[in-house]
């Protein structure tokens, strides 16, 4: 038998105990809480009666008295139980209890002799009976403990993980308030929130492959959506000036610590708007989201994140995030120059490019990042792999590179007198790429010229080129403004704001290979 199945057993025997009672912990439905543990611990009143549910997190059984530390979450506090204060069928009710039960307390806020603000219980009711052991039991001074600190199993069982874990739990919610601070800040500049379809029959906006499925009652193979942007600019064809979406999407591709094929996207278009306006908006949305999240532009990102006061000093070796002031701009391919030696005239064809790398794979020195030469297909390709190697791991402070190649940005207005080059920027912070933004192409035909461009490369082998959308064409030629969009990958967003350093720590759920 294994060890988790003896405590199992044990455990059963004492739920088996507490019905024997009278007190099933899974017959309770409720239990009036007068305060959390916060709110006692912070407006401590000695002497108040007060009523307080938590999970067991502590236990210590001393004879005819005994402590436990119960969590609401956010904090905990200390119960302090005296057989003399409790009922007979209370008294043995705390003989029972382990830690993972959840209990409600009625009682008196005191200070033990040691200092500790506590709660002298007066009734015990059991709520729910933890038939499993949390993880890594240990004792210290005499009381006993856990945490979790197996990756493989926080992410698989993400509840322990929110139990035991206070940085991964405020990453967490961290995410879910920057969520909802995104959604006030777009809804306060007057963009309308939409849903659009997941289930698309030619999945675009983007270059990934999309996960297929079927739909039954239309006998249709359908692909999972890998963008929001070709139904959100329909939206602007339809004369509605501001519109976005938050939603899902979907990418058939690899894992990384930057990218989870299941993503949250936010997608804003704006019609009468350019690809300076929009940048306005990206370093307004960053700015609004911080104050709203952590109180200040200023964010400390460790440990989940903070806001660093006006006045207090940034934390030796922390890294700090100042969103307060506008983002650098920056030329692309007058970076990659200063920081490869490769010149806007080696990039002016593939077969240049090439021969400035001597077709063969060059390293940065400095990162011991590579680039193979020969396997691009188009100069684009080359181009961003460049911007990849030698630029992207400088770009610490939050940068808007400006300025991409044509055959990388299929729905992007090209830069006037040079069709080569688009309008469009991607912004950087701490070296990851955290939106991707165009002045949109509003015309029908250079559209169709892309998406048939994208078609060759797709003949070419290039299985994430662009589709051919018909019934988007058909939208553009009805009539669309000029207009600026961007995406942001909320999942990039909250990593950033959180510290976190890989995806998984800012999903609640993601995505395991079964064990």
């Amino acid at each position: 038998m294994s060890q988790e199945t003896e405590i199992r057993d044990v455990r059963l025997a004492k739920l088996a105990r507490m019905r024997e009672l009278g007190a099933d912990p899974f017959a309770q439905e409720r239990f009036a809480r007068t305060h959390t543990a916060k709110q006692m611990l912070d407006g401590f009143k000695e002497g108040e009666t007060v009523q307080f549910p938590g999970r067991v997190v502590s236990y210590r059984l001393m004879g005819k008295a005994g402590f436990a530390h119960l969590s609401d979450g956010d904090a905990k506090i200390q119960g302090y139980f005296r057989k003399d204060e409790l009922t007979e069928t209370e008294w043995e009710l705390y003989n029972l209890l382990d830690i993972g039960d959840i209990v409600g307390i009625t009682g008196e806020l005191f200070i033990t002799k040691t200092g500790e603000k506590s709660i002298m219980v007066k009734s015990l009711v059991v709520l729910s009976k933890s038939l499993q052991s949390l993880p890594i039991g240990k004792e210290k001074d005499g009381q006993t403990f856990y945490g979790l600190s197996d990756v493989d199993q926080r992410y698989r069982h993400r509840h322990l993980d929110l139990i035991t874990n206070p940085d991964s739990r405020r990453s967490l919610l961290n995410r879910a308030k920057i969520v909802r601070a995104v959604r006030n800040f777009m809804d306060s500049q007057g963009y309308l929130e939409v849903e659009t379809p997941l289930l698309q029959v030619e999945a675009g906006g983007a270059a990934a492959r999309p996960f297929e499925t079927f739909y039954n009652a239309y006998e249709l193979k359908m692909k999972l959506r890998i963008s929001l942007e070709l139904y959100l600019k329909r939206i602007i064809c339809g004369d509605v000036d501001r519109v976005y979406e938050l939603g899902r999407v979907f990418r058939n591709e690899g894992l990384s610590n930057r990218h989870n094929p299941e993503f949250t996207l936010l997608e804003f278009y704006e019609a009468y708007s350019n690809l300076e306006d929009i940048m306005q908006r990206v370093e307004d949305l960053f700015r609004a989201v911080a104050v709203e999240v952590y109180g200040s532009p200023v964010v400390v990102c460790a440990n989940g994140g903070r806001g660093l006061m006006e006045g207090e000093e940034a934390p030796e070796g922390e890294l700090v995030l100042d969103f307060s002031k506008p983002w650098r701009r920056i030329d692309m391919l007058s970076e990659i120059e200063r920081l490869s030696g490769v010149t806007k005239a080696d990039l002016a064809t593939l077969e240049t490019a090439k021969k400035a790398l001597g077709d063969r794979e060059v390293i940065n020195p400095l990162t011991g990042k590579r680039i193979d030469a020969s396997a691009e297909r188009n100069l684009g390709g080359l181009i961003e792999k460049l911007l990849e190697v030698f630029v992207e791991p400088t770009l610490i402070e939050p940068t808007f590179v400006v300025g991409y190649p044509i055959e990388t940005s299929p729905l992007a207005k090209k830069v006037p007198g040079d069709p080569s080059m688009t309008r469009r920027f991607e912004g950087y912070v701490l070296g990851r790429e955290i939106c991707n933004a165009f002045s949109e192409i509003n015309d029908p035909i250079d559209q169709r010229e892309r998406f048939e461009q994208q078609l060759g490369e797709r003949a070419k082998g290039d299985d994430e080129a662009h589709p051919l959308d018909e019934d988007f064409l058909y939208a553009l030629e009805c009539g669309m403004p000029p207009t600026g969009g961007c995406g942001i990958g909320i999942d990039r967003l909250a990593m950033l704001l959180t510290g976190s350093q890989h995806v998984r720590e800012v999903l609640m759920f993601p995505t395991m290979r079964p064990e």
